[in-house]
């Protein structure tokens, strides 16, 4: 049986501008830089709906405002990050600075992942469950860099 799927991209010209500093790198990487991200959700299923749709993008204003929330205008720092006080202390003392929010890691490949978690949880909770699946998230710093996470074969 084949497989249809479908894709929502959310483009770098919607604001998703994210600052982050990946502490690891051996590089410039590691001091606070940022981009305005661009991210495609793929969903797939082997039967359409009865609108002959995949997913109804329409249906997707919650998770636009997760994104939002999440990576709009932010500052996200990693749970492991060793200057992780001194980071988030920019939101605690003035949200005019920063609006700081922790999450596990960072990167293209790190907010692929987590994205892919959240939306997967939301999506095993509407009514297109387990119709619809998501297959791939990819999030792109700019034309020449992306990363994506997908769900594993079965």
């Amino acid at each position: 049986m084949g497989t249809y799927k479908s894709t929502k991209t959310y483009c770098h010209n919607q604001g998703l501008s994210v600052c982050f500093r990946q502490w690891r790198a051996k590089s410039h990487c590691q001091q606070l830089h940022g981009y305005a991200l661009e991210i495609r959700l793929t969903f797939e299923c082997t039967v359409l709906d009865e609108n002959g749709w995949v997913q109804d993008f329409g249906g997707l204003k919650y998770i636009k405002g997760w994104l939002e929330d999440m990576f709009d205008h932010r500052l996200l720092v990693a749970a492991d990050d060793p200057q992780k006080a001194q980071l988030l202390a920019l939101g605690d003392t003035d949200p005019q600075i920063a609006w700081v929010i922790e999450v596990p890691q960072t990167g293209c490949e790190a907010f692929a992942r987590y994205i892919y978690d959240y939306v997967e949880q939301w999506l095993s909770h509407q009514s297109s469950w387990p119709r619809v699946l998501l297959h791939s998230v990819e999030v792109r710093e700019h034309q020449g860099n992306s990363a994506i996470y997908e769900r594993a074969s079965k």
